[in-house]
């Protein structure tokens, strides 16, 4: 399922283990837990494939990776990427507001990533089974 509104911010309580649900998921992004002012969603990119490069003007994020080997780029403009660092399992990816930003897949297994949105940034119970749909929906 997905959607394009507004994301409702309506889930209560709520507990799991994160790294279980992580490595456990099989689609690029689907939504966990969206509250009023976080969102956590998990992420399966396969081997060679990407998040792809993009901005959330009022959002921060927390990336964790459980599953695989990466490497970040983030710049200031769409055009001028001023860091670059490899990451692997274990790792965490701080993305300011406002940060161009991607990780890319540069390991030999599907890269299995947790990202925690502050505000929520995809709408409640959004699915993305592929990259492909996670584009199509965002237009």
């Amino acid at each position: 399922m997905s959607s394009t509104s507004e994301p409702a911010r309506v889930d209560g309580p709520f507990t799991t283990n994160i790294e279980d649900a992580t490595l456990e998921n099989e689609n690029f992004r689907t939504e966990l837990w969206t509250g009023e002012f976080l969102q956590v969603t998990l992420m399966e990119i396969p081997v060679g494939g990407d998040i792809g490069l993009e901005l959330h003007d009022d959002t921060d994020q927390f990336i964790r990776l459980e599953q695989g080997n990466a490497r970040v780029e983030m710049g200031p403009t769409k055009d001028e990427v001023t860091f670059t660092k490899d990451i692997a399992a274990e790792d965490v990816v701080l993305v300011p507001r406002g940060e161009w930003h991607n990780v890319i897949n540069t390991g030999e297994v599907p890269l299995k990533i947790y990202t925690i949105y502050a505000p929520p940034h995809h709408p409640k119970g959004t699915v993305h089974e592929t990259q492909a749909d996670a584009l199509a929906d965002e237009h």
